[in-house]
């Protein structure tokens, strides 16, 4: 037996001081859509902005339905918008915010596996690492940089070809 161990990073900030002003504007940007989720359900509000490498930003947040399987993340609907109106346009970066009043988010939200699976997917096709902001009640921020450090080990595309 071979035991192998996984190590991420990732940069911590206390605020957004210390921050880009392009980095600032995505979170802002992120928090926007935050405001206008539709989490009548869970009460957990979520949203996410996706920086292309054309400088356009595109906003998206949870949608929950009653039937829950049938709801979208926030990270999907930005990323998934920004691919259909500019398909081929790289992703440089993408902010994911949320917040809630039924539990402490103490630390930053991470993307759920799907969207991380769908980020990577949009990482490969580019060939560069995405930045990724993530941020929840606090003035804590984490960013990330690649997919590779919040989901080591991917399924690849490539591995569909015969």
């Amino acid at each position: 037996m071979i035991t192998h161990t996984f190590s991420i990073a990732y940069n911590e900030y206390s605020g957004t001081d210390q921050l880009s002003t392009e980095d600032k504007t995505l979170l802002q940007e992120a928090w926007t859509a935050c405001e206008s989720a539709y989490a009548p359900y869970s009460k957990f509000h979520v949203g996410a902005s996706v920086r292309l490498a054309n400088e356009l930003i595109f906003k998206g947040n949870n949608q929950e339905n009653a039937a829950y399987p049938s709801g979208i993340c926030a990270e999907r609907v930005a990323v998934f918008s920004a691919s259909a109106t500019y398909p081929g346009v790289p992703i440089r970066s993408i902010a994911v915010v949320a917040k809630t009043d039924v539990f402490n988010l103490s630390n930053p939200v991470t993307p759920c596996g799907a969207c991380r699976q769908v980020i990577a997917e949009y990482e490969m096709l580019s060939g560069e690492p995405i930045r990724i902001l993530l941020q929840g009640n606090s003035d804590k921020i984490w960013i990330i940089d690649g997919i590779a450090n919040l989901l080591p080990l991917m399924f690849h595309g490539g591995e569909l070809k015969k």
